[in-house]
């Protein structure tokens, strides 16, 4: 009976090493919804991924970042701040206009009319950085500009301040536009001016938990992830 108990003791204790460690994720504010569907037991930091990568230099205790662009996490990686990034996803690029629409916007040559109110996301945030893409290939950059009223840290706080009414037009990702379908219309953007928008995603050099971490990142790219991805208006990698 003792023997009995001793492996029961023995078992439990080897189960309850075996058990995988609960990852800090530092992640892009578009992969909110998503990322908490796919591996819901981790924590989650949501926040612009510039402000996030600074977090890491500094020394947050994060183990996997995942951005919303490549160059963020290979910019950690050659400082040996995080492994290789690989890329997980892709999105696009869209106009919001509260559902209501006061400024009668339906194409991106409206959002240069004078007296138009555009958020966008600051320069440094990946949203940013491609809206100015689009801004320079569509040859609108200054007179949009001239209209921009607000510059917020991230895409999900562009996304708000549209739905409540607080500018005319706001510049977000397609899946961010579908959270919030109901208070939002979409405004498609050319093709020819659409970024190259790649999420990449790495191991946080000084974490714990390193082994677990790859494996979160490895499962991104296998079929669960990528279908919940997908589901959320995510584009293949």
């Amino acid at each position: 009976m003792k023997a009995v108990i001793a492996a029961a003791l023995l078992f439990a204790g080897v189960a309850h090493a075996a058990s995988p460690p609960r990852l800090t994720v530092y992640a892009a504010s578009s992969l909110t919804n998503v990322l908490s569907r796919i591996a819901p037991s981790d924590r989650y930091s949501f926040a612009g991924s510039n402000a996030l990568a600074a977090q890491i230099e500094q020394g947050a205790p994060a183990d996997v970042f995942a951005a919303a662009n490549t160059k963020l996490p290979a910019q950690l990686h050659a400082k040996g701040l995080c492994s290789t990034p690989v890329v997980f996803t892709r999105n696009t690029l869209v106009v919001v206009v509260p559902r209501s629409n006061p400024a009668h916007i339906r194409s991106l040559r409206d959002v240069a009319r004078r007296g138009v109110k555009v958020i966008v996301a600051a320069a440094g945030v990946p949203v940013g950085d491609y809206t100015q893409t689009v801004l320079q290939r569509t040859g609108l950059a200054g007179a949009i500009e001239r209209n921009v009223v607000s510059r917020e840290s991230d895409v999900r706080e562009v996304l708000a301040k549209v739905a409540l009414g607080e500018a005319d037009a706001g510049f977000v990702y397609a899946t961010d536009a579908r959270t919030v379908a109901s208070g939002v219309t979409v405004v498609a953007i050319p093709v020819h001016a659409q970024p190259s928008v790649k999420y990449g995603a790495c191991v946080v050099t000084a974490s714990k938990h390193r082994a677990a971490a790859a494996a979160y990142v490895h499962a991104l790219l296998g079929v669960r992830a990528q279908v919940a991805l997908r589901r959320a208006g995510f584009l293949h990698r």
